[in-house]
């Protein structure tokens, strides 16, 4: 699948102990602490996803969310693990609507869900792992109580941050600015608060069996002193969201401790030998295999992978995937979601039809399903509502460099161990940017209920007890002759787009899995964002510039929208494989450099 003598910028990891990767060196490193301890891949990523919370708060926190795919040797299967929090029980359309909304906030307490990652990994830990809940929180405690050197990036998003929590949110203001100063690049930054409160859970994991330290682990957080903390202040908070607007949430400790994680089977589709796995639609995950049933019936393997006919092809296939996703998806479990019709392969093979060779799309064009017109129309009609807007190249999020825009981004890991098992995880939500620290707790709350819509109807009408449509989307997948393939990648609406790239030259070019993270990137903006205020920029794609003037020449003349970006500023793919013989491989994207893989 390697092409010999390669140039890459990093070399791609091999082993046959174990590999570790994610969107920081320090995580990586602790998941190979952990397997070295003896632990094995749910172990690695546990301890990995509480570290990421401490060393890229930017990016995700212990009050947000986390999906994760993975194989266990043990059962045979591979699972989607849901760690994604629901909304309150009070969180109705009339109750934003009553507050003059007409869209839930992109920040602030009216944007909160249940917070899923804490429950999702020690559930992870209980099934799955070996280890005791104190072992896997150490590092993270000891990074959060001893410190760790601030990412450049953390200090530039707190410095742009530091007046309006000085002004509306005293609370952030006292962990993310401790001392009234914002912490300076690389010192040696601590957040004592949540130090206490996971080594204070750590105490409480006490119990006869393991599995009943690790309830009582659970317990403290959702119905414990963690949700008792949550529900006190929330009764009495009000901050500022980003409108400037003054309200308390709707979450309560009753909602907290009403949700637990739960595992169930992940959406499934064949490719070129390849059996890929992804959430289900209360994710996007489906619009990656959409993607491939589309792109099924165009010829890419005789296309140049770094060309401006591949890069046409994918970024209109992208595009009618996406409509279907803004259309379609929700959560299975409070709507009939048509996913079999639109995983389907001659749904595919229609929508492939729809794609012109020689012409950019310019349209939403969301599939009419039989039964489903209706959603299809309206999703069209949101678009609409944003047609007007000038497009920007400074709008959205290409490159995660909008590091004091309250929508924050995500992290990602991979992890594979010597018996096989795999785990592919996209922590997020509960960014220092989203809303209010908990006094007390060191962590601030989520916004992922923005992703809801205030109309009735819809499957991703707000409701409570649903789950939001995330962005988050980990994928694994199996290949007929015995490999393993765990990849992932921050960055919202962006993060199947470009998995969806790298995933298409390691089966259709024979890209390796540094040399794939290395290649230059593109996606597209054409669609609805899921993100506050939900704008859509028809037409506009960005590619990096490594793709050189004459395919910026031909993908214009062909009517995109061109924003061309600077070289690695698109992506954050981290990726791990398993061959059949046993050897492993990892590798981290070179871009915003803080990533890195890690084995033996």
């Amino acid at each position: 699948m390697t092409p010999n003598q390669t140039f890459t910028t990093r070399p791609e990891i091999r082993g046959t102990f174990g590999v570790a990767s994610s969107t920081h060196w320090i995580g990586s490193a602790v998941g190979m602490a952990m397997l070295e301890k003896g632990g094995n891949a749910f172990d690695a990523a546990v301890a990995m996803g509480f570290v990421l919370q401490v060393v890229e708060p930017h990016l995700n926190g212990p009050g947000g969310d986390m999906p994760a795919i993975f194989h266990s040797v043990a059962t045979g299967r591979t699972e989607v693990l849901c760690a994604q929090g629901t909304a309150p029980a009070a969180a109705t359309i009339e109750a934003y609507r009553a507050l003059g909304l007409e869209r839930v906030p992109g920040s602030g307490l009216l944007a909160t869900v249940v917070p899923g990652a804490f429950d999702g990994w020690m559930l992870m830990l209980r099934d799955h792992g070996t280890m005791e809940p104190a072992e896997v929180l150490a590092p993270a405690i000891a990074y959060a109580r001893d410190g760790h050197p601030l990412l450049p990036a953390v200090s530039s998003t707190i410095a742009g941050l530091a007046d309006f929590f000085a002004a509306e949110w005293p609370s952030s203001a006292a962990v993310w600015c401790p001392g009234g100063a914002v912490p300076a690049p690389h010192a040696l930054f601590r957040n004592p608060d949540l130090a206490a409160t996971y080594a204070r859970i750590a105490a409480k994991a006490t119990g006869p069996s393991r599995t009943a330290r690790i309830d009582a682990a659970r317990s403290a957080w959702s119905h414990g002193f963690v949700a008792g903390s949550v529900g006190r202040w929330l009764e009495t908070a009000e901050a500022a969201d980003a409108t400037g607007r003054r309200n308390r949430g709707f979450l309560t400790a009753a909602d907290m401790a009403g949700w637990q994680a739960r595992s169930e089977a992940p959406v499934t589709l064949e490719y070129h030998g390849w059996t890929v796995c992804k959430t289900g639609p209360w994710g996007q995950g489906p619009v990656f295999l959409q993607a491939l049933q589309i792109l099924r019936h165009v010829d890419l393997a005789a296309m140049d992978p770094m060309g401006a006919e591949f890069a046409h092809a994918v970024i209109e296939a992208i595009k009618l995937a996406w409509a279907d996703r803004e259309a379609y998806y929700g959560d299975p479990a409070h709507t009939d979601i048509p996913l079999k019709a639109l995983l389907s392969h001659a749904y595919g093979a229609e929508r492939a039809a729809l794609i012109d060779p020689a012409r950019a799309a310019m349209e939403q064009r969301p599939g009419r399903l039989p039964g489903f017109e209706a959603w299809a129309e309206a999703a069209v009609r949101r678009a609409g509502e944003r047609l007007g807007l000038e497009i920007s190249p400074h709008t959205g999020e290409p490159t995660m460099a909008h590091l004091t825009d309250p929508r924050g981004d995500t992290v990602h890991l991979d992890v594979i161990d010597r018996w096989g098992n795999a785990v592919s995880a996209t922590p997020s939500g509960g960014w220092l940017q989203s809303s209010p620290v908990v006094p007390g707790l060191g962590f601030a709350l989520n916004s992922r209920a923005q992703m809801f819509w205030l109309s009735a109807g819809l499957p991703s009408s707000i409701a409570p007890g649903r789950r939001p449509r995330t962005t988050l989307t980990p994928t694994l997948a199996h290949h007929d002759g015995g490999a393993i393939l765990s990849l992932g990648s921050p960055g919202g609406d962006q993060q199947d787009q470009w998995q969806l790239i790298w995933f298409l030259r390691f089966v259709h070019h024979g890209l390796g899995l540094q040399e794939g993270l290395d290649a230059p990137l593109f996606h597209s903006a054409h669609f609805q964002s899921s993100f506050h205020p939900r704008e859509a920029r028809p037409g506009e794609m960005l590619i990096e510039a490594d793709f050189g003037a004459e395919v910026v020449a031909e993908l214009r003349r062909r009517g995109h929208l061109v924003t061309v970006a600077p070289p690695r500023s698109l992506g954050r793919l981290t990726a791990a494989l398993r061959q059949p013989d046993g050897v492993l491989r990892a590798g981290a994207t070179p871009r915003l450099m803080q990533a890195y893989a890690v084995g033996r």
